[in-house]
């Protein structure tokens, strides 16, 4: 396991260094890279620690023509941290950590259909994901990711100051009241479990800014899907600002786009990146395991 005490000196010492069990190709001018030449079934402690670099490095790394089980994917993510549960949607059976991402030719919408983080309204928000391609369409539903370190930095720095301090809450409120959960599951193949209706929202506040635990690069840590209000604000006094920040946050200069093909797996950082699945494929099946690893809170 990879983990962010122990490797934070260690990586922040070498993020600048060339890899040597790996072929690392970036995608876009600002972030994401493809790593060839290795077989995820096999990494041995080296190669992890270079695919860990360039993860750091990329913020989101791609894969092509991997042949993972369920058990070698899970196996995969833990060499960075233990695995999510997800508190909401219904698991793969016989695999809690694991959520089938899947979109019948029938479903009307898509999970992650929006710009956002993963869970971010959890304590410790997930470290990042692990997807995993089983099934795509001959086109369409690609993945946009967004760089929010690049986001906070392109900001004026009277605009930095004014955000630094700044906390905001989180909230799980459109997955766990019933009524939202419900109109959810009638479009989505993916489910909220019954067991995750009714339950008291989970919420959690954290920084707008938040500094990388391994790099100590800052960025935005806001999204639309689970930011709320600002504290001790209103949602309505809150809005014009989030709102800013949201547009801002994923304008095209700081994304980068994957387009899919079997057996690929994108792997991203869930502390300073966003991401988008587009709903572009209608009628055609799109089918991915997805293993999330968790992280810590944010500062």
């Amino acid at each position: 396991m990879v983990s962010a005490g122990a490797t934070s000196n260690k990586c922040r010492q070498s993020l600048g260094n060339g890899f040597t069990r790996i072929d690392v190709r970036p995608v876009s001018g600002t972030l994401g890279a493809e790593i060839l030449g290795v077989d995820l079934n096999q990494a041995d402690e080296e190669t992890i620690e270079q695919i860990h670099r360039a993860f750091l490095r990329y913020h989101v790394i791609f894969f092509r023509d991997q042949s993972l089980s369920i058990d070698s994917h899970k196996d995969f993510a833990r060499r960075f941290g233990t695995l999510n549960i997800h508190p909401q949607y219904v698991p793969l059976r016989g695999h809690p950590e694991v959520l089938s991402v899947t979109k019948e030719p029938l479903d009307i919408h898509n999970v992650g259909g929006l710009w956002h983080s993963d869970l971010t309204f959890l304590e410790r928000p997930p470290m990042g994901s692990i997807l995993y391609a089983l099934e795509v369409p001959d086109w369409g539903g690609d993945t946009q990711f967004a760089n929010q370190a690049l986001a906070y930095e392109s900001l004026t720095e009277a605009c930095q100051n004014l955000l630094s301090g700044l906390r905001a809450l989180h909230s799980d409120r459109g997955l766990s009241e019933r009524k939202e959960a419900q109109k959810r599951n009638a479009t989505r193949s993916l489910k909220i479990a019954e067991s995750a209706m009714d339950q008291p929202p989970v919420a959690s506040l954290h920084p707008i800014v938040r500094t990388h635990p391994q790099t100590g690069r800052k960025s935005l840590f806001v999204n639309r899907a689970f930011t709320i209000h600002f504290e001790d604000m209103t949602e309505e006094e809150s809005r014009p600002l989030l709102n800013f920040l949201y547009e801002h946050a994923v304008k095209p200069e700081f994304t980068c786009r994957f387009r899919w093909k079997k057996h690929s797996i994108a792997m991203w950082d869930n502390r300073c990146v966003q991401h988008y699945a587009l709903n572009d494929y209608s009628g055609k099946r799109r089918h991915m395991h997805r293993v999330t690893v968790d992280g810590d809170k944010p500062f």
